[in-house]
């Protein structure tokens, strides 16, 4: 661990920036498979939409329609209130307004935006000890730790369940009904419709009624509400994709670890390798016009997302 794991003022480092790619290795967009992030790359087919969900306002009956569908997906209790929102990300820039200021606590190596939001707002940020609100990344990006019921230990605790759609059996969303636990969803990673900018809080009626008023009304298009309704309703989608995920994340590792790399941990959206110099792989794959990523705090971590069914050769060839 290094001091810029714990320094939210840091510049933010995420996946994606296949434009700086570009600039360097050369191409088009066209060329390059981006694996820097977990996103599936065989997203859910968009559903057809009507001219009202472009030329109106969303009504209130397309946002109760989503939350309806998203309280049975992930079976959310009953006490337990939804918001959709703009992206995950939305939520995350807000949720420390939902307390008095103080001290997070926030174990790294984690997403960083999380430490980045509670930092702008007058939060400190620290590793480990008590604090007056916890993040709990689960399972975690980069490594895929799965944290504990006792873990939510925080006046405030912020569970992101970002990936954990991979792992509906390994999901805490049963304690978005205690008072301070606010449980986030996102998505765009497992559907792979990241562009689509669609996310969920859930969490307490009081929690969930102040994040509403700091997002404003309208906050989700009607072309994300008609298509995360949608999704969250095709239960038989979601578990044949689990199924080529983990499928392909198996072959992810097998064709990796015969190349040197070993296995650290991931979902089924991505996985984390040690090797001997992530810069130097870095630099190989995207010769070939693959982009990976790497970590500011990490010589040795080198994370990749799952390519899609026509991209495998192309990896094998680059590695």
């Amino acid at each position: 661990m290094t001091e810029n794991m714990l320094n939210p003022r840091a510049e933010r480092d995420h996946g994606g920036g296949l434009d700086q790619a570009i600039r360097h290795y050369g191409g088009t967009r066209s060329d390059w498979i981006d694996l820097s992030t977990g996103i599936n790359p065989h997203p859910y087919d968009l559903p057809a939409f009507h001219p009202e969900d472009w030329a109106q306002l969303p009504d209130h009956g397309a946002f109760e329609r989503l939350c309806e569908a998203a309280r049975s997906f992930w079976n959310v209790p009953e006490t337990a209130h939804i918001l959709p929102a703009p992206g995950a990300s939305a939520v995350i820039a807000r949720l420390p307004a939902l307390a008095r200021f103080g001290r997070v606590q926030i174990t790294t190596p984690t997403y960083n935006e999380h430490a980045a939001a509670f930092a702008a707002q007058g939060w400190q940020v620290q590793e480990d000890g008590s604090a007056d609100a916890r993040v709990l990344v689960h399972p975690n990006n980069p490594d895929g730790r799965l944290w504990r019921e006792e873990d939510a230990n925080a006046p405030l605790t912020v569970i992101d369940e970002s990936f954990c759609d991979v792992s509906p059996e390994a999901s805490l969303i049963r304690l978005s009904a205690r008072p301070g636990v606010v449980v986030l969803k996102s998505f765009g990673k497992f559907w792979g419709l990241a562009g689509l900018r669609l996310g969920f809080a859930i969490g307490q009626p009081d929690m969930i009624s102040q994040l509403n008023d700091l997002t404003g009304p309208w906050a989700v298009s009607g072309p994300a509400l008609r298509t995360g309704t949608a999704a969250l309703q095709d239960g038989s989608w979601a578990e044949e994709t689990r199924a080529k995920l983990a499928a392909s994340a198996n072959r992810l590792d097998a064709l990796l670890m015969n190349r040197g790399a070993q296995l650290v941990g991931g979902t089924t959206l991505f996985r984390l390798y040690r090797v001997d110099n992530a810069q130097v792989w870095q630099d190989r794959l995207a010769r070939g016009h693959i982009w990976s990523r790497i970590f500011p705090y990490s010589d040795t971590y080198l994370r990749l997302g799952l390519p899609p069914s026509d991209g495998w050769g192309r990896l094998e060839n680059a590695l």
